[in-house]
C-alpha cells in the first residue's frame, strides 16, 4: 500500500514528500536533488555511473509513475522516474554522505514501523473475522441458523474473510496462481477485435460518452499486444490459461496506450469480451466474477501502478477471475 510521509532534513530548509510502497521508499530526481543539495545534472550523472558500473540494477531500483504536471494552462500526465532507497543511498553517499546517513536512519525506522503496523492490522482483521464466523457456524441455537439474516451475515463475513486474505497476500507480494483454466476455446483475433471496438465506439458516441479520437490506433501496438497474448512455444501458449491471457490483455492495453483515447475503457471491454467468449465471465451462481465497480477500480489501479509491479498485478487479476 502506498503512503506519503514528510521528511525534513536537519538543516530544516525544505520538506520532501517521501512515498512508501513495496517495503521501500521512492523519490524522483527533483526530490533527490533537493534532498542532497546538488544540481539534477550531477545526480543524474551519478545514477548513470551507478547503473553502468553494475553497482545496482536499474530495473529493480527504478520505477515509472504517472504524474500530473501543470504546463501553462493545462494539466498533462507524464511518466516520472522514481528511485528506491537503495538507489537514493548509493547516490547520497557519493554527493553528501552525512545527509545520506541521516535519511537512511529516518527511512529505515519508518519502514520498520510500517511493516509492523501492516502485519498487526492484517493479522488482527483476519483473527476477528474468523472468530465471528466460527461463532455463527457453531451456534447451538436452531432459531439463529434458520434466520435468513444470520445466513446472510455468515455469507458476508466469509466473503470478507477471503477478501482480507487476498489483500494480505497482495500487500506481502505472496499471491499465487492456482486452479487456472487452461481450456482456451477462443483465441483473441485482431480483425475481430477492431470490429468490436468500432461497434463500441459508435455506441459511446451516440451516448455522447466518446469522441472520434476514441479507439484510433497510434501505430501497430495493439496488434502486437494481441500477438504477444497468443504466442506459443513448442505448440503451447506462453500464457497457458484463460485467466493469464485475460489479465495480460487488460494490463497491456491500459499500460501501453495503443489508442489515442479510451485505453482503459477498451482494455476493460476486451477483457470482458474475451472472458465471455471463453465462457469464463460468470460464477457458478450466474453472477459476474467482476462487477462494474470492481472492474473500474481495477483499471484505475493498473493505470497508476508501477511497471515493476506487473507480475503482482497479473496475479491479482487472475485470482479475481478464477473459478
Amino acid at each position: 500500500m502506498k503512503s506519503i510521509e514528510i521528511y525534513t532534513p536537519t538543516n530544516g530548509d525544505t520538506q520532501i514528500e517521501v512515498q512508501f510502497e513495496k517495503d521501500t521508499v521512492w523519490l524522483n530526481l527533483n526530490q533527490i536533488s533537493e534532498l542532497f543539495g546538488r544540481d539534477k545534472s550531477v545526480i543524474s550523472r551519478h545514477f548513470n555511473n551507478i547503473f553502468k558500473e553494475g553497482e545496482l540494477d536499474k530495473v529493480s531500483t527504478v520505477a515509472k509513475n504517472a504524474t500530473v504536471q501543470q504546463e501553462g494552462s493545462r494539466e498533462v500526465s507524464r511518466e516520472v522516474e522514481y528511485y528506491n532507497l537503495d538507489a537514493i543511498l548509493s547516490v547520497g553517499y557519493r554527493v553528501n554522505s552525512k545527509q545520506g546517513t541521516q535519511f537512511r536512519i529516518w527511512a529505515s525506522q519508518r519502514l520498520k514501523e510500517y511493516l509492523l503496523e501492516g502485519v498487526s492490522i492484517n493479522t488482527k482483521r483476519l483473527q476477528e473475522l474468523e472468530k465471528i464466523v466460527n461463532i455463527i457456524e457453531s451456534a447451538e441455537s436452531a432459531d439463529l441458523n434458520q434466520l435468513s439474516e444470520a445466513k446472510g451475515l455468515l455469507n458476508i463475513l466469509n466473503n470478507y474473510t477471503k477478501s482480507f486474505i487476498l489483500l494480505n497476500q497482495f500487500d506481502s507480494s505472496s499471491l499465487e496462481l492456482n486452479h487456472l483454466e487452461e481450456n482456451i476455446t477462443y483465441e483473441i483475433d485482431y480483425n475481430e477485435s477492431i470490429l468490436a471496438i468500432e461497434v463500441l465506439k459508435k455506441e459511446l458516441i451516440k451516448k455522447k460518452e466518446a469522441s472520434e479520437l476514441f479507439g484510433n490506433q497510434k501505430d501497430k501496438t495493439f496488434e502486437g499486444i494481441l500477438k504477444s497474448i497468443t504466442q506459443t512455444f513448442d505448440s503451447q501458449y506462453l500464457y497457458p490459461s484463460i485467466e493469464e491471457q485475460a489479465s495480460n490483455l487488460l494490463y497491456f492495453i491500459i499500460k501501453n496506450h495503443p489508442f489515442s483515447d479510451g485505453n482503459k475503457r477498451i482494455g476493460a471491454f476486451i477483457f470482458i469480451w474475451f472472458l465471455e467468449k471463453n465462457k469464463h465471465l460468470l460464477k457458478k451462481n450466474g453472477e459476474q466474477k467482476i462487477n462494474d465497480n470492481a472492474l473500474t477500480a481495477l483499471a484505475l489501479l493498473i493505470a497508476q501502478s508501477n511497471p515493476s509491479d506487473k507480475e503482482l498485478m497479473i496475479k491479482l487479476i487472475c485470482n479475481l477471475i478464477t473459478n
